[in-house]
């Protein structure tokens, strides 16, 4: 499974159809008018509250993590390997385009993309995550 899957999986109830199937990630310099739509079965699936789950994550550890505009403590609250390794593969899954030796530059994109991507398969994000 991509990390972009796993996170999905972490995120989302298994029921829901993105786990199974998750809408095609569009590169970058695609206008939002042109990025891939939701399947109709990920359209109609309820919501998923997004920042409501972390939330909920968060109150169940001990860490303070800032997983709302760290990749990093994003990866970690969901159990995942937040290593460089791991951040310039999930870079590479997303279309990353910049410079992944820039892990600054690139985290900062990450967030931003992951945020994207879960609302894009169905999840209620909010802009403040978004941005």
């Amino acid at each position: 499974m991509s990390i972009f899957g796993t996170i999905l999986s972490k995120i989302f109830p298994s029921s829901h159809p993105a786990v199974a199937a998750p809408a095609p990630v569009a590169a970058p310099d695609t206008p939002a008018a042109a990025a891939p739509a939701p399947s109709p079965e990920i359209a109609a699936a309820p919501p998923v509250d997004v920042e409501a789950v972390l939330t909920d994550l968060q109150s169940k550890t001990s860490e303070k993590l800032n997983w709302q505009t760290s990749i990093v403590d994003l990866m970690k609250l969901l159990g995942l390997d937040s290593s460089l390794a791991a951040r310039k593969e999930l870079a590479g899954e997303l279309h990353y385009s910049g410079d992944t030796n820039d892990s600054a530059s690139m985290n900062i994109w990450l967030h931003k993309a992951v945020m994207a991507q879960l609302a894009a398969n169905g999840g209620k994000v909010p802009d403040s995550l978004k941005n």
